[in-house]
């Protein structure tokens, strides 16, 4: 069974689950409402990336969660306006929230390398999000693997993409409207086919290393990350400080 035929039984099977989720939650009398989270991010690689999480609960103990992310607001204009939507589970634990979701991307990145038009379904992405928060100590872990779902390559050379993402960062809440913490994210193109027969090797994007301070009021906050990054060099198509910033907004 081939990548293309495996990530598709996947989809299948996630519409099929999330469907069932949401019909559960038709049928109880469940009288909480809908809840989003809106993120205006800005970093050194991506540039402008606004995201839209919500999450609709179906018991005490799970949500059904979507997102979007505009990546095509950024330097996704120049992968076909690379766009991306999914959906999950979100599964509350005590302090935790861990959510999988699936999302899809459309556009070019993942299925020819951006060298040709967008596409609907131009990748997958299978992704984890933990959250954590006590009151006092916040933490996040993310963890994503974009695949391409569709093989756009068209010329000897071009080539189809895929990508591991992940980050980690832990804070305390040294007063309820200020955190402090640390930081750390990669990125890295783990491979992809090449036109007509050839496959690429895995080329490091960012190693970003650094200290963040938060600042919220209510449902209103800002985060600014900062450092560097380690793999600076050659051999990276990232040689840029680390610099990041979110304004988000709980709805």
């Amino acid at each position: 069974m081939n990548q293309k035929t495996i990530s598709k039984v996947l989809a299948l099977t996630f519409m099929a689950l999330l469907t069932a989720q949401i019909s559960f939650a038709q049928k109880s009398d469940n009288s909480e409402k809908l809840s989003a989270s809106l993120s205006l991010n800005h970093d050194a690689i991506f540039g402008f990336n606004p995201a839209l999480a919500m999450a609709y609960p179906v018991s005490k103990k799970a949500d059904i969660t979507f997102y979007g992310i505009i990546w095509g607001a950024g330097t996704g204009r120049s992968w076909g306006n690379w766009t991306e939507f999914g959906a999950g589970v979100n599964f509350k634990a005590g302090s935790f929230g861990i959510n999988p979701q699936l999302g899809f991307t459309m556009g070019s990145l993942l299925s020819s390398g951006a060298a040709n038009p967008g596409v609907i379904g131009d990748g997958i992405v299978p992704n984890l999000t933990v959250n954590y928060d006590d009151g006092k100590v916040i933490g996040q872990l993310y963890s994503g693997y974009y695949a391409a779902l569709q093989d756009k390559t068209d010329a000897p050379g071009e080539s189809t993409n895929n990508y591991v993402h992940y980050w980690l960062n832990a804070g305390y809440k040294v007063a309820p409207w200020f955190a402090i913490g640390a930081h750390y994210e990669q990125l890295y193109l783990s491979g992809g086919k090449t036109n007509p027969t050839g496959t690429l090797a895995r080329t490091n994007g960012y190693n970003w290393v650094g200290p963040f301070v938060q600042v919220s009021k209510k449902a209103v906050g800002m985060r600014f990350s900062f450092g560097k990054d380690v793999d600076k060099g050659t051999g990276t198509f990232s040689r840029s400080d680390f610099y990041k910033l979110a304004f988000t907004l709980n709805l």
